[in-house]
């Protein structure tokens, strides 16, 4: 086994933001466990080679917006400039709110920095030079 790293996203609503994981990034789902009540307790999603895990919020996991936001910056990087374009404006469309808008930075990337609807802040670019495929 490879040492690995995934984020565990605490939402105040799984299935909507698997939804719109689903719609804003092309994001699948590829497993989910829910407890008695229906609350998930355990999802794991992919979006392209990347993934990470979700769960409701509950009262040992709150989610940002009950803390009034996050300090967690998710990059998410994706294979070509023109896609940065494309996912940021998905998930606008899906509910994002937009906090930089994308554009080339000085550092060698074309980015924009989004706020989801559950409070969880991205980070999605990738390097300039790297266009459409």
């Amino acid at each position: 086994m490879t040492t690995s790293l995934r984020p565990r996203l605490i939402v105040a609503d799984a299935q909507a933001a698997i939804e719109f994981y689903a719609s804003a990034f092309g994001a699948s789902e590829l497993v989910r466990f829910t407890d008695d009540a229906g609350a998930t307790v355990h999802a794991e999603l992919t979006i392209g080679d990347a993934g990470f895990y979700l769960k409701d919020a509950d009262s040992d996991d709150p989610d940002p917006l009950a803390l009034g936001g996050t300090p967690v910056l998710l990059s998410l990087r994706v294979p070509t400039i023109d896609a940065v374009d494309g996912t940021v404006g998905a998930a606008v469309r899906h509910g994002a709110t937009v906090i930089f808008p994308v554009a080339d930075r000085d550092y060698g990337e074309r980015d924009g920095r989004i706020a989801d609807p559950f409070g969880h802040v991205w980070l999605i670019g990738s390097p300039l030079g790297v266009g459409a495929q």
